[in-house]
């Protein structure tokens, strides 16, 4: 047992777990004591956000399919209006983070309930955490209005899940796990469920690749995705998702993908400093020796996920105003946040340098 002292506070958050649970819905519905559903989706997931509205029948007022990536103001007002003009008393989220953040901003402006039904391994769904993007940056903030009331994970809505999505997203997921373990606001509970969820994810993803049809895998990813997520909403992060919103607001890189890059290099910066939090990320992946940020490196590049910034879209003449954005304010990291070595970190992701640490 830790002799660290701690404060530990749960989440208020019912979830629904297993294969099949989805036909729950409309009795989650009742549980809430909601009547008039608003049903959320990206323009992608439009079929199976019309899915839900007709498993929810009366209850559902209509779809709003226009969630996007890092939610931005725009995206937000108009769900809000749709939401009032529709007199929605609920919002179902189906989908990953931007759909899950959409609901969100709904629930920021109007205290509605939100039920949120994953389809990837974002882990935005366990979280009281919001972000919303307003004229090129991103800015994120706590409160518990945002946190959804109900979370039904049904394994077979994963199933449709492209290997190469469902990569990156399981990747994001451990990121956050990853990060709680070294968190300022930490607990043993916390470093329990996030070695656990690590482990889950990553054997699951390995799986995936090898037989994307494997619905035992397809669980186990969205049993670490619930882990990882549920850390993710009692402690704090620090760098790396503090560069990842960088990269997202500012300069519109897929979510998923560039946590996937970035990962590696952050935890290699940190493991000096956070030394513990290095063990338990090397034993949940398997790995004897403790050089954390080059297993997480090796776990992406035999999955097959993207492994520079270049891919992803950056131009490395964007680095020093990356820079400069993630050091604009300032924020806790367990080691300190130095211009040259964050200046380093991302021009090692935009080349996919293994990290050394």
């Amino acid at each position: 047992m830790s002799t660290n002292a701690f404060i530990y506070t749960s989440q208020p958050s019912r979830v629904v777990f297993g294969v099949g649970s989805l036909s729950q819905l409309t009795q989650e519905i009742k549980q809430l004591g909601a009547k008039r559903a608003l049903v959320l989706s990206t323009p992608e997931q439009r079929e199976q956000a019309n899915a839900i509205a007709e498993l929810l029948g009366e209850r559902a007022v209509g779809v709003f399919d226009q969630a996007v990536m890092h939610v931005p103001i725009e995206t937000a007002r108009a769900a809000i209006a749709v939401a009032r003009e529709l007199g929605a008393d609920c919002a179902v989220a189906i989908g990953g983070g931007s759909t899950t953040g959409l609901g969100k901003a709904i629930a920021l402006d109007s205290g509605m309930p939100i039920l949120a039904i994953p389809t990837t391994y974002a882990g935005s769904e366990m979280t009281p955490v919001y972000g919303i993007t307003e004229n090129g940056l991103k800015k994120t903030g706590k409160d518990p209005r945002v946190l959804p009331k109900t979370v039904i994970y049904d394994a077979e809505l994963t199933y449709s899940l492209p290997v190469s999505l469902s990569v990156t997203s399981g990747i994001n997921a451990i990121a956050h796990a990853a990060e709680g373990l070294y968190a300022r606001d930490g607990n043993p509970v916390m470093a329990l469920m996030a070695e656990e969820g690590i482990r889950a994810m990553a054997e699951g993803l390995e799986r995936v690749v090898k037989n994307a049809a494997d619905p035992g895998a397809r669980a186990d990813c969205l049993y670490g995705a619930w882990l990882c997520g549920t850390v993710l909403g009692h402690v704090g992060m620090a760098l790396h998702h503090k560069l990842c919103h960088t990269l997202g607001g500012s300069f519109n890189l897929p979510h998923a993908p560039a946590h996937t890059v970035v990962l590696p290099h952050a935890i290699a910066y940190n493991a000096e400093a956070a030394p513990e939090a290095a063990q338990r990320i090397c034993r949940a992946l398997g790995v004897s020796h403790g050089l954390a940020g080059a297993a997480l490196y090796d776990l992406a590049e035999r999955l097959g996920a993207p492994l520079t910034l270049r891919e992803l879209g950056l131009n490395e003449s964007d680095l020093d105003k990356a820079t400069d954005i993630a050091l604009a304010n300032p924020y806790w990291n367990p080691r300190p946040i130095e211009r040259d070595g964050i200046r380093q970190l991302l021009q090692d992701a935009f080349d996919g340098r293994r990290p050394r640490a």
